[in-house]
This record gives structure tokens, sequence and C-alpha cells, in this order.
């Protein structure tokens, strides 16, 4: 079993991250970095639209994540990447070969709901 590798977190500590739901509205592939990634716009509702990149080509088309809803953390900072400013992290789970399986709700919901 593995071990967490980080402390554990208080109830306030988690309540401070901001994960919502948003909705995936354009992809696609992102040539300018060196592992293979997309670029992506995402609607979070009441809180905007969001840019952010992810290395998630290994299971995931461009033409099938518009439209999908997926979780994500708004209250990073942002983050340079290449020629675009990351505005938010689309969560998922890494698998042994690296690839990346997105996190979504199991039914729509409203964009901006908050995750807790």
């Amino acid at each position: 079993m593995e071990q967490i590798k980080e402390k554990e977190l208080t109830w306030n500590e988690f309540m401070n991250v901001e994960m919502r739901v948003g909705t995936i509205i354009s992809a696609e592939q992102f040539k300018e970095v060196r592992n293979p990634a997309y670029k992506m716009v995402i609607d979070f509702g009441e809180f905007g639209t969001k840019k952010t990149s992810a290395q998630i080509t290994k299971l995931y088309d461009t033409e099938k994540l518009i439209g999908k809803q997926i979780i994500a953390v708004l209250n990073f900072p942002p983050k340079q990447i290449a020629n675009i400013m990351s505005e938010c992290l689309v969560l998922g789970g890494v698998g042994g070969n690296k690839e990346v399986t997105l996190i979504e709700p199991e039914r729509k919901i409203e964009n901006g709901t908050r995750i807790g």
C-alpha cells in the first residue's frame, strides 16, 4: 500500500481548495510544449472561462473533449506554460503508464458547482 507523501490536511485547509465543475468549450493540440498536451478553455459558469493545458493526449481526442464536464482547481496562481497562462488545474488520476483519466461528475451539473 502506497503511503501518503504529505502531511494530513485540516478541514479548513481542504475547504480553501476551490475545486469546481466546468465544461470544456475548446480543445486543441498544444504544439509549443515538449510533452504532448492540449490547450483548453473551460467554462466555470459565474467564475468565467479559464485557459489551461493538460497532458491528457493518451486517452482523449480533442473532438470528444468538447462539452465534457471536468473538475478543476481554480485558486492556484496562474502559471506560464509555453505561450499561454494556465489559469486552472484540471484533475485526473495518473495511471501506471502516465496516462491521465479525467475526473468528471457522474451526471450533468451546473458549471461552477463547488466540489467539497
